[in-house]
């Protein structure tokens, strides 16, 4: 099979770099390689070092490749366009130094819209001035890691941001060219949006280029989004679950890959919280298992 599994910092409970309560760096890849994956990803740029040699070298140490870096940044504030245009800078640096191209832009939490994540109908919505200038702030960075630096520039939906719900992530695909922006899809955020993954897979799998496999727990679910919890209070409850005990249907989700001809890497991603001793390890270890018995080998 032409697909491959690889896993990511947040299955550690890893979101941002500085995060004191973080497990160190070379834990997450000590045990993502002896729960028996080849490959990973960056992860918040400065988590992993980025002194290229050092990176390198441990990444040979537990035989591990790159696959790609995440910019988790608040695309939305105009406000904070350094701090976007500074993490996009040094993931781009650190993917070309590791040969990595999956380059995927994720808008940060908004406070504007965390209170209503997995409620669409109740989202606050930008007008069109607003939308106009945050779509231009994703295009341009999307440019940057193309035409500067090589790269994929993929568009990752997330929970809790404006690029959340199914008709915001389509109205963005239709207004920039294909061939600058693909799509990142993350299947638990599709759930925890409210939309079926597996039905916007085959309406958009052109634009596809790479997938972050995660789940939710449909009852967890349903009480954080009944409760408005904020997101990473939702992680910490287990909203995202094992592969296996989770609502989305991974089955249908390879019958779909296979027919389309996916080739390359898909990454598992269980977003937890690092404080409530997560078994991040035993989690990666039961998530590869699983996908080997559905047929990814």
């Amino acid at each position: 099979m032409s697909i491959r599994i690889g896993n990511a910092p947040c299955s550690w409970g890893v979101e941002f770099a500085d995060d004191p309560r973080n497990p160190s760096w070379r834990k997450v890849l000590s045990e993502c390689s002896a729960a028996g994956y080849k490959g990973i990803e960056l992860g918040p740029v400065g988590f992993m070092p980025e002194d290229p040699v050092e990176f390198s070298e441990a990444l040979d140490e537990f035989g591990l490749e790159l696959i790609g870096g995440v910019v988790f940044r608040p695309f939305h504030d105009p406000d904070k366009w350094e701090d976007v245009l500074d993490g996009a800078k040094r993931t781009c640096e650190a993917l070309t130094a590791h040969g990595a191209d999956h380059f995927v832009l994720i808008d940060s939490i908004s406070p504007r819209r965390a209170p209503t994540a997995g409620r669409g109908n109740e989202a606050e919505q930008m007008d069109e001035n607003e939308w106009t200038s945050y779509r231009d702030r994703l295009v341009s960075i999307a440019k940057m890691g193309a035409d500067e630096y090589g790269l994929i520039p993929e568009l990752h939906p997330h929970a809790g941001g404006f690029m959340d719900f199914e008709p915001e992530v389509e109205r963005l695909l239709e207004e920039v060219d294909p061939d600058l922006m693909k799509l990142c899809l993350d299947t638990g955020h599709c759930t925890y949006a409210g939309f079926d993954p597996v039905d916007f897979m085959k309406r958009y799998m052109d634009r596809i280029t790479y997938v972050h496999f995660k789940s939710t727990d449909p009852k967890v679910k349903s009480k954080v989004i009944e409760n408005r919890t904020g997101f990473y209070d939702a992680c910490g409850m287990g909203i995202f679950c094992t592969l296996e005990e989770g609502e989305v249907d991974l089955p249908a989700v390879r019958h779909l890959l296979l027919e389309k001809g996916f080739e390359g890497w898909c990454t598992i991603e269980q977003d937890c919280d690092p404080t409530l001793n997560p078994d991040s390890f035993g989690d990666a270890q039961k998530n590869r298992e699983y996908l080997e018995r559905i047929g990814f080998v």
